[in-house]
């Protein structure tokens, strides 16, 4: 399965604002944008070409799919699912994103990122239901019980997370007993409750055409 690799401090750089990927860091001095606020490569800081219709489409769909580390097939595939439903195409598309597994496990604070929320999924760490996921895009759905592993709960990315998620606040979709490592979905998402950066209609303008 193809993955990003490289630095993601790079993807932040090349959105020109924070995509907060890498948790902690991003609230403090070593953050790319505090120290190198511009484009990536050779010319990016002498290239600031102003970016209209179609270029800001294209902005904002690389900068959704990178925030909820999806790849292009992936993405697509939500819009599609999205489109076919009924209801507002960009609301449905922001609600899947945000019922996927690794993005519970980080909004419900056992991780510090969305990545490091998917990495606690793929090692199996995460219960669903009392059934072990280890399938980061797996879709919850209301009413279901998400957990840590009860043998899992001592490790270290637990404890530094919670620490993190404690001075925050839980959306209001979600009911967490952090100190259990538990939560439930108490329904599915709203737009006004999902805090995300993203004007979804210009992804759906992007993929309309």
């Amino acid at each position: 399965m193809a993955r990003y690799t490289d630095p993601v401090c790079r993807l932040c750089r090349r959105e020109g604002m924070k995509l907060f990927l890498k948790g902690t860091r991003c609230f403090s001095d070593k953050c790319a944008i505090e120290k190198r606020n511009f484009a990536p490569g050779q010319h990016g800081k002498d290239r600031k070409a102003k970016i209209v219709g179609y270029g800001l489409q294209l902005r904002e769909k690389q900068k959704t799919k990178r925030m909820y580390f999806t790849q292009e097939g992936q993405f697509r595939n939500y819009f599609e699912k999205a489109a076919a439903s009924q209801g507002v195409t960009g609301e449905i598309l922001l609600q899947q994103l945000e019922r996927r597994l690794d993005n519970v496990v980080f909004r419900m604070g056992f991780g510090i990122s969305r990545r490091q929320a998917r990495q606690l999924v793929r090692h199996g760490h995460i219960h669903v239901n009392g059934r072990k996921v280890n399938i980061p895009s797996f879709p919850v759905n209301a009413g279901d019980e998400i957990a840590v592993r009860e043998a899992s709960r001592k490790l270290a990315i637990l404890e530094s997370a919670k620490e993190v998620a404690s001075h925050g606040h839980a959306p209001n979709w979600l009911q967490i007993d952090r100190d259990n490592y538990s939560g439930r979905i108490v329904s599915l998402p709203k737009r006004e409750e999902i805090q995300m950066p993203v004007n979804e209609q210009l992804i759906v303008e992007l993929y309309s055409k």
